[in-house]
Order: structure tokens, then C-alpha cells, then sequence
């Protein structure tokens, strides 16, 4: 027979909001899939092109610092969507330390093919527009608190 234990409500899987954020996420990438595959992109290639399509050309570290990714996991996404032909990266004339990325014509065009994909994820969540916009408010907050949390516990 087995003993019972009680399981603290502070360690129940229900209550982390880690874990309903992060298993949110996985969600999210699902609902993205069937768009994304219709236009040769993967999740993480998409937020790279979101970057660029707002910026058309930045640097790796700025990249990085969009995306909260380090360039160890940004250097094969870049090699993949440099061989699918849709970006370029080049070393900075005026400091060769850095690599600029920036869009090629069939990256730019690529633009366009997206266009209707925010538009699907928001029909996708099923919330209404103020709800949603309420959200993603509350998302970056979040987002900006961890983030200097994080920053001020690595000093």
C-alpha cells in the first residue's frame, strides 16, 4: 500500500505560472505550424524575419538582443535561412567583429506571403481584440519584470 503524501499547493503543476506560460507557448508554435509551413519557415526563422522586416538590417548582437537568443543558437537559424536564400550575412566594413544581417529581395518579398498570419493567430486565440491587445500589455510587462530580474540576479 502506498503512503499518501500531500502535495503542497505551491508545488502543484496546476499553480506554476512558468508552466502554464511555457506549455502556452507550445500551443502557440502549433497554431503557427500549418501558416509558417505554407511559407517554408520554421517558428524561430519567423521571429528572425519579424526582426528584419522591421529593421531590414541589424547586427547578430542586436538580433540576439531582440529575440532574448545568444548567437550560439542564432548562428544555425541564420546559416539556414542564408542557404534558403532569404537573408545575407556580411562582416561590418567598419568593425569586422560584427556580422550584419540583412534581407534579400526573395527575404523581403517573403514579407508578403506573411502578412495574413498575425491576423490568423489572433482569430486563433478567440479573443476579442481588447482582450487580446489587455494581454499582450500584460505579456511584455511580465516579460520586462523577469527579464530585469534576471538582470539584476546575474550581478
Amino acid at each position: 500500500m502506498q503512503e499518501e503524501t500531500m502535495t503542497p499547493p505551491e508545488l502543484m503543476l496546476e499553480n506554476q505560472l512558468c508552466f502554464t506560460i511555457y506549455a502556452c507557448s507550445r500551443e502557440f508554435t502549433k497554431l503557427y505550424q500549418p501558416h509558417l509551413d505554407k511559407i517554408g519557415l520554421t517558428y524561430s526563422q519567423y521571429l528572425v524575419m519579424l526582426v528584419l522586416w522591421e529593421r531590414r538590417q541589424c547586427t547578430v548582437k542586436e538580433l540576439g538582443e531582440a529575440l532574448f537568443l545568444d548567437s550560439g543558437t542564432l548562428t544555425p537559424l541564420l546559416k539556414r535561412l542564408q542557404a534558403a536564400g532569404l537573408i545575407l550575412r556580411e562582416r561590418s566594413l567598419q568593425d569586422e567583429r560584427k556580422v550584419l544581417i540583412s534581407l534579400t529581395a526573395q527575404g523581403l518579398a517573403l514579407q508578403q506571403d506573411a502578412m495574413c498570419i498575425p491576423g490568423k493567430m489572433a482569430e486563433g486565440t478567440m479573443l476579442s481584440p481588447e482582450e487580446f491587445i489587455g494581454l499582450l500589455g500584460q505579456f511584455k510587462d511580465l516579460l520586462a519584470r523577469v527579464h530585469e530580474s534576471n538582470i539584476s540576479n546575474s550581478k
